[in-house]
């Protein structure tokens, strides 16, 4: 059986504390907001995805974990403000699983800095080797987003294989 993304490792390198908040943008079926809620249990999550109807599922999901410190964003990551998140509010970003799919994967990070505080935390998953769900031209180069990062004030914390096809990119923001 594969390894998709081992997502208790990847929270496991990012230095949370039960009062911060946290965004996954791009969170699909929000396997890392719904971990991050069970963490940040005094703070609040914000699940920000384009697609209505995955927000929509997610709802039902989070009353049936009785998960009440999720806060559900219908936004755009790609654009500046996209996120609906005030400047410098959040400790942490997570963005799994959504570069690869990204028209504009700069935009993605220039949001996430611009909603996350000085040391805050960002966190990118993504496939970084060809997989059997992605083809490989959408296959991220690593080294692309770690000059994106460092274009936009990060600097890189941790880089590790998160799964079979994942590496994970754990970045601090100057």
């Amino acid at each position: 059986m594969l390894d998709f993304i081992n997502i208790n490792e990847v929270l496991g390198y990012l230095d949370l504390q039960h009062t911060m908040s946290a965004a996954e943008f791009g969170c699909g079926p929000a396997d890392f907001t719904v971990a991050l809620a069970k963490k940040l249990t005094e703070g609040r999550v914000y699940a920000m995805d384009i697609q209505e109807e995955k927000l929509s599922a997610l709802k039902s999901k989070l009353r049936q974990e009785a998960l009440h410190n999720v806060y559900v964003i219908h936004g755009d990551a790609e654009t500046q403000g996209g996120s609906l998140l005030p400047d410098k509010a959040l400790n942490a970003v997570v963005i799994p699983n959504v570069l690869f799919q990204s028209q504009d994967k700069c935009g993605i990070i220039k949001e996430a800095s611009r909603i996350l505080v000085p040391g805050g935390q960002l966190a990118v998953v993504d496939c970084f080797k060809k997989s059997p769900l992605v083809s490989k031209e959408d296959v991220i180069i690593p080294g692309q987003v770690k000059n994106m990062a460092a274009e936009l004030g990060f600097s890189l914390k941790k880089e590790f294989a998160a799964g079979d096809y994942h590496v994970a990119l754990v970045f601090i923001k100057q």
